[in-house]
């Protein structure tokens, strides 16, 4: 699975409660991503295995709205989930440079 700021800003919402259900429009408020980055990020994670999806059982004339399609991160896409921005994230933290490491650098030298 390629992890994308898009992929990690959509995990990271899911796992702040790995557990619970959450449908595409609470995603979309939740990570302030469109609909067409959204659910084609959703459809990924369930190709993948990370995430589940079912369709919410309503009558929708009762509740005066259309049915939900419900998403949840499956227990080995939680893991993986995690691991992912985890390693996202040592990727991108910069290093502190020590002394030796500066001083063993060589200058740029001028294009002309």
């Amino acid at each position: 699975m390629r992890v994308t700021v898009a992929v990690a800003t959509v995990l990271a919402a899911l796992l702040e409660e790995p557990d619970a259900d959450r449908y595409g429009l609470e995603l979309m408020a939740a990570t302030g991503l469109p609909s067409g980055t959204i659910y084609p990020i959703l459809r990924r994670l369930q190709d993948a295995g990370w995430v589940t999806a079912d369709w919410e059982r309503i009558d929708p004339v009762t509740a005066g709205r259309p049915a939900r399609r419900y998403y949840r991160l499956t227990p080995d896409g939680a893991q993986r989930a995690r691991a992912a921005l985890a390693e996202l994230r040592a990727a991108t933290t910069p290093r502190p440079s020590t002394p030796d490491s500066v001083a063993g650098r060589r200058r740029p030298r001028p294009a002309w």
